[in-house]
């Protein structure tokens, strides 16, 4: 205010204007906090449009990127939720636990769990636009470690999945050829004449010899490190430097590469379920797929299974559907996006069970009649040498054209007439449910059961080099993610940093430390990553964002805050959700998961080259120690933070905030400093002698709309003054 000015001089005013504005100071309306500038991030005398009440101006913020198009960021989204885990653990999932009947437990937690807990990251990315550190600093500064223990998970995740997007680079382009390398057992010339089977592979079958030889070429212990595999460690550095390039001018690049790695998934599941739909027993392995098993829904362990599919098929707690989200606009319809993309992640996840179910029925009944054809062999050897009668073959089997259905009845009547030494003619019963039976998962089916389903197609190389193309981009997509999910935080944190430098040197350190991997047992350190670095670690930090906004910053605040960003208010089930259910549930799954892990035996499952077969191992006691410190490890910032901000020994990270974040709250500091000084002034000079037609004065009301907020200074008066930014800086003052 002008130093020189009536009011400051404190001469007497008569100008009708100066009166009136010190009536309105002095009988004002109450401030609404939720349409405050400082909430909606306005400058002083600036208008919220209608309807828009927490839409920044455009020229608000920062220079922050933004996505060039809805479409772009919903395909990321996709592409990050939607990974390999789709194609390759929930088709076992749902065969292991009921088949159709595991539908049911894993849609009602989808709806419980993975909806309303997706809707909510994407809800204070968003709002805060900042990456995971950044947004729980925010929130509550106490639990920041959430977000520096997502970003310690996103690094642990990230090392391990990129070789696997490093063993798909290289099946790819051992497809590029016919017969595929996998299709047939190699020959051994032995004493430079003779010409055998290799060993290891007739014990076992093609497919599987070509990945644990010829591709891990894995040694039989974890102990047994047997040093680089350079086929592997090459493929890795391609995969590190697919992802550096596509993630290194941040969203504008990894915004782009989304149109392809996202849709193209699409299209070759498309391809594969129209040509698995035209092979033979197809229709048998869907129908077995979605026989329900209703008993299995009563069982624990299937609920379990089924929420964690559901935690993790979505990213939550990674920090990459915050980072993702914090480039939107503060309109822009989160709750939209949250059903859609999980509605999209689920119907792929079908779409991914009837492709691979229809290949693996296909499957099944090759493997089906090779099983008819050498017991038949066997049969007609043991009636040549008169061990079995004539007798017993019944008349219409005609050996030359023998079907899965002759060969059953012949084999129920030989073991029902020779029951005591049944046992010593090694028949088998061949059949098709057994082999529908053999359920795997993981690398186990891209890698060994796929692949040999492949060897049988027509042009069989083409849809070699489809199916592992489709891996890459699903790996890709979620790599993009997980490494948004690192480099977001940081850039936050530290804005000098340019992002280029950033990707690179992440890309790099994550190679060499990706070396671990590629060593001819690398296999099982991914197997022990897989298992220990992420499942419970997320959990637990899913459930403290859950808690950190639905019970400390406040459950009916944040769906204020909702209704304010998005212009409506979402549906009170979401309120019952966040504040009790979803806690419950998460709360049941860490106690499931701790149990599980102390039950289960720690170890893993090692390929024995002399018995050509799995077994499993314990860990030595050193790997025991390496796989809980994973655990330790991710899970160490939450208390460290903790502790460190409550006795203060660490910022509160309010320094950290957007720029056009402080620059609006100094705007609004000031403007309530200058108003609250006029107030002062004003309140000593000659009241206007006609009553202001303006409602009488009701106090601020704080955040919760129920108290006073008091500033204790009262600048020199006698009566506190009544102000609204002495609490900026708490943690629940907004979001």
């Amino acid at each position: 205010m002008p130093k020189n000015s009536k009011v400051t001089l404190g001469l007497p005013n008569n100008d009708p204007v100066t009166e009136s504005v010190a009536d309105l100071l002095t009988l004002a309306e109450p401030l609404d906090y939720k349409s405050s500038r400082m909430s909606m991030g306005l400058s002083p005398g600036a208008q919220p449009a209608m309807g828009k009440g927490l839409l920044p101006s455009p020229g608000d913020e920062e220079g922050r990127p933004a996505w060039n198009s809805k479409l772009q960021y919903i395909l990321a989204q996709v592409g990050f939720s939607v990974g390999l885990g789709n194609v390759w653990r929930f088709p076992y999932l749902c065969q292991k636990n009921g088949g159709g009947a595991y539908l049911v437990p894993y849609f009602i937690l989808l709806i419980l769990i993975g909806i309303p807990l997706f809707f909510l990251e994407l809800a204070v990315g968003q709002r805060i636009r900042r990456g995971s550190i950044g947004v729980w600093n925010y929130v509550y500064p106490q639990l920041g470690g959430i977000g520096v223990s997502s970003l310690m998970v996103c690094g642990f995740v990230g090392l391990y999945y990129n070789v696997i997007i490093g063993w798909s680079i290289f099946y790819f382009f051992q497809s590029f050829q016919y017969p595929l390398p996998w299709a047939e057992c190699p020959i051994r010339v032995v004493n430079g004449s003779q010409a055998i089977i290799e060993p290891e592979c007739e014990k076992s079958s093609a497919t599987t010899y070509f990945w644990y030889r010829q591709t891990l070429n894995i040694t039989s212990t974890i102990e047994d490190s047997g040093g680089l595999n350079w086929r592997m460690t090459l493929s890795l550095f391609a995969a590190w430097l697919i992802v550096c390039l596509a993630v290194i001018k941040g969203i504008q690049s990894s915004g782009k590469v989304m149109y392809f790695s996202s849709l193209f998934p699409y299209v070759v599941l498309i391809c594969f379920l129209v040509r698995g739909l035209m092979l033979k027993g197809s229709v048998d392995g869907i129908a077995h797929m979605f026989t329900p098993k209703l008993e299995k829904m009563l069982e624990p362990q299937v609920w379990r299974e089924a929420a964690t599919q559901v935690f993790f098929a979505l990213g939550l707690g990674f920090g990459g559907v915050i980072a993702f989200s914090s480039y939107n606009k503060r309109d822009n319809n989160c709750h939209f996006d949250a059903a859609l993309v999980s509605i999209i992640n689920f119907i792929t996840s079908i779409l991914a069970t009837l492709v691979v179910f229809a290949v693996l029925g296909f499957k099944a009944n090759i493997m089906n009649e090779k099983c008819v054809v050498e017991n038949a062999e066997k049969i007609l050897g043991y009636l040549n040498t008169g061990v079995l009668s004539h007798d017993l073959i019944p008349p219409h089997v005609n050996f030359s054209h023998l079907s899965a259905v002759d060969y059953q009845e012949m084999y129920g009547v030989i073991k029902t007439v020779k029951e005591d030494s049944f046992s010593q003619l090694g028949l088998d019963p061949c059949l098709l449910e057994d082999e529908l039976n053999k359920a795997v998962q993981g690398t186990g089916l891209a890698f060994i059961a796929f692949t040999e389903a492949m060897t049988h197609f027509p042009a069989s190389p083409f849809w070699s080099v489809m199916f592992f193309f489709m891996l890459i981009n699903l790996g890709l997509g979620s790599m993009i993610g997980t490494m948004t999910g690192i480099t977001t935080p940081v850039l936050d944190a530290f804005p000098k940093i340019r992002k280029e430098f950033l990707c690179v040197g992440c890309c790099i350190v994550a190679f060499f430390c990706g070396l671990l991997f590629v060593q001819r047992s690398g296999n099982y350190f991914v197997t022990m990553f897989d298992d220990y670095s992420a499942g419970l670690p997320l959990t637990v930090v899913v459930i403290l964002e859950n808690i950190s906004v639905a019970w400390i910053y406040g459950t009916k605040r944040f769906m204020q805050d909702l209704e304010d960003m998005l212009g409506f208010r979402p549906y009170s089930f979401y309120f019952y959700m966040w504040k009790y259910v979803s806690p419950a549930c998460l709360i049941v799954l860490i106690i499931a998961t701790v149990i599980e892990m102390a039950v289960s035996p720690a170890g893993y499952n090692a390929w024995v080259e002399e018995l050509a077969s799995e077994k499993f191992l314990s860990y030595p006691p050193w790997a025991l120690g390496v796989a809980y410190s994973l655990i330790i490890a991710a899970m160490l910032p939450l208390p460290c933070v903790f502790i460190a901000r409550h006795f203060n020994l660490l910022s509160d990270g309010s320094n950290k905030l957007s720029v056009s974040y402080r620059k609006g709250m100094t705007k609004d500091l000031s403007g309530l400093e200058e108003e609250n000084e006029s107030r002062f002034i004003l309140s000593k000079g000659t009241p206007s002698p006609s009553p202001s037609p303006m409602p009488s004065h009701r106090p601020y009301l704080g955040p919760g709309g129920a108290q006073e907020m008091t500033n204790t200074a009262g600048y020199g008066t006698g009566t506190p003054t009544k102000t609204g930014y002495q609490n900026i800086h708490s943690p629940e003052s907004e979001l």
